[in-house]
């Protein structure tokens, strides 16, 4: 039996840790068939840990978004299409916490500014789902240069037959070189280029989930509901995967001690 990711091709990682689940059945499977071989721990190496992200402020987001404009100040057209790029790209993936690979995959037709909602297909698991934007999101997305942009994405796909393939040719690899400059922001010692890119994006999307639960904490909504929400909205599997983007990070940690602090003494906060 091979222990791999999906397909066959899963990475060390992967595989480390579908080796951790599978010794003790082994063990336990041992005990009726001796001949059951128990795997040694160390064929693909220690189980990674979590890596700690860095749940952005609203704040360093603008700062974020304000780096990635300034890419374009060279004065060429491409260095101004390729940071108006990184800049919606980032802008979109923090304030809808969507994939960095659905975001590049977004054609047009995924697009609907009227009804303020993409369409995202076939991502992860092989889901399809709606997602709402926020209006000032929206309102962003119309005032960029969108013609422009559909060019430039990496995967994307305009329907307008006016449009010239390959007229703003801007690659995975040119952005992962133009986001490098952004690594002071990426809390990333990978020094591979397109490992800013994709760490920033991880970070945006861990980001986005913590801090839609300090609004629900800071409105006093059922968050055990919302988290069902939440889960479907991020296109994940379970609710267990959503919990996984969570971090105690201050802020978040102190509005969960007033809301425990009003149910464990309801009657010192005023409530009859």
């Amino acid at each position: 039996m091979g222990i791999t990711g999906q397909g066959g091709n899963g990475d060390r990682a992967t595989s480390a840790r579908q080796l951790r689940l599978l010794r003790p059945f082994t063990a336990w499977l041992r005990q009726f068939d001796p001949t059951t071989e128990i795997p040694d721990e160390a064929i693909f190496g220690p189980v990674p840990g979590r890596t700690a992200p860095h749940i952005y402020s609203e704040h360093e987001i603008v700062e974020l978004l304000g780096a990635a404009r300034g890419l374009g100040r060279s004065g060429s057209v491409l260095a101004t299409l390729r940071s108006a790029v990184i800049e919606t790209l980032f802008g979109l993936i923090a304030s809808t916490g969507l994939r960095i690979s659905e975001a590049l995959k977004l054609d047009d037709s995924d697009v609907d500014l009227k009804a303020q909602v993409l369409t995202i297909r076939q991502s992860k698991f092989g889901k399809s789902r709606l997602v709402p934007l926020h209006p000032s999101a929206a309102k962003q997305w119309r005032n960029t240069e969108h013609s422009a942009i559909c060019m430039c994405v990496p995967g994307h796909r305009r329907r307008s037959s006016s449009a010239r393939a390959g007229s703003c040719s801007v690659s995975p690899l040119a952005i992962g070189r133009s986001t490098a400059s952004l690594s002071n922001f990426a809390n990333s010692s990978d020094g591979s280029i397109a490992a800013p890119m994709v760490r920033l994006a991880h970070d945006l999307r861990h980001a986005f989930a913590v801090r839609r639960l300090m609004l629900w904490h800071e409105e006093g909504v059922d968050i055990d509901q919302r988290m069902l929400a939440l889960s479907t909205y991020l296109g994940h599997a379970r609710v267990t995967h959503t919990y996984w983007y969570l971090s105690g990070v201050p802020e978040l940690m102190s509005l969960i001690g007033q809301r425990f602090e009003k149910f464990a003494d309801p009657w010192e906060n005023g409530d009859e």
